[in-house]
């Protein structure tokens, strides 16, 4: 099929694969993950160019629960090994779906993951500040129980309930990004910066190491959307259209914003940053350094939302 359209970067948020509202089963996480493929597919069908980012927020937590109960018995998983297993284990699972869908529509198109390392500095004060939510959403009771008796730092997160937060280091270098440029201009779908990618940082001689944390996906997206030279940058979620007032009687929607709008509703707290604020951020990050447009929407609006239908679009 002959590329017609734009080559779009989207990042699928942890509805995509993990909806609110179920245990997050593997059975659940496919079925989602269909879902969800079969709307990218839409994208593919109509000409466009593809590279998949992934939340893994939920999953990678889930990892954790496992390491802390077997602890007594097999060894313990850093932070940085937990995030690439569940790169490796989302990749496969995205890649599956996407085949099976591909292939259901007669589109011969190569899929590959590629397990992600981001440079971040060690010296970032993100590593004395946690402030990134992972992990399923507790109640209070269950929340203070963990961290009396794991040490563990908790957060209430956007009236959604109680979460463990870790810290949350700024993405600076993709390790593997001239293998995921020759990817997607041998024309594969590719799937990259799961889970924001694995923080690793380079000493004196450029050795890498990684490190305990979790990078935000959203601003990995735009660094990969950044260093790729696109021009979209597409943020899916569980919301159509970004909002002020958010969940609130004067909840206002927004079809369009202005960088310089988005940076002023950002300062005055309309975005948190356990939810749509590292998204805005990302935006803004992305449209500063050369993009030309930002969209934010659900998975099941994606094409509609590339016609303007629906959606928030931010411009510079």
């Amino acid at each position: 099929m002959e590329e017609i359209g734009h080559t779009l970067v989207i990042a699928l948020g942890g509805n995509a694969i993990t909806p609110p509202g179920l245990q997050g089963t593997i059975p659940e996480q496919f079925q989602a993950t269909r879902e969800t493929c079969e709307h990218i597919v839409n994208l593919i069908e109509r000409g466009h160019r593809v590279i998949l980012t992934h939340g893994n927020g939920p999953q990678v937590g889930n990892v954790l629960r496992r390491v802390e109960r077997a602890r007594d018995e097999i060894y313990p998983l850093p932070l940085d090994i937990c995030v690439a297993d569940t790169e490796g284990g989302m990749g496969y699972m995205i890649q599956q779906c996407m085949e099976n869908a591909l292939r259901r529509r007669r589109i011969k198109k190569s899929i590959i993951t590629v397990i992600t390392q981001m440079i971040v500095d060690s010296k970032d004060p993100a590593f004395q500040k946690p402030t990134t939510p992972i992990g399923p959403f507790l109640g209070v009771e269950e929340a203070e129980a963990r961290r009396r008796e794991a040490g563990w730092q908790i957060v209430e997160d956007a009236g959604r309930g109680y979460r463990r937060v870790v810290p949350s280091p700024r993405p600076l270098r993709i390790v593997e990004i001239h293998a995921i440029r020759a990817l997607v201009e041998d024309g594969c779908i590719v799937i990259a910066c799961g889970g924001g990618g694995i923080p690793v940082v380079s000493d004196e001689s450029g050795d890498l190491q990684g490190v305990e944390g979790v990078i935000d996906k959203d601003l990995a997206t735009a660094l990969l959307a950044t260093d790729l030279g696109t021009k979209t940058m597409i943020i899916s979620t569980g919301t159509e259209k970004v909002a002020l007032n958010f969940k609130k009687p004067d909840q206002v929607l927004i079809d369009e914003l202005k960088v310089a709008d988005a940076r002023d509703y950002l300062a005055r707290g309309h975005f948190p940053a356990g939810s749509m604020g590292p998204k805005i951020e990302a935006a803004i990050q992305f449209l500063e350094k050369g993009g030309e447009e930002v969209i934010i929407t659900t998975p099941a609006s994606l094409s509609r939302a590339l016609d303007g239908k629906t959606g928030t679009r931010i411009l510079p």
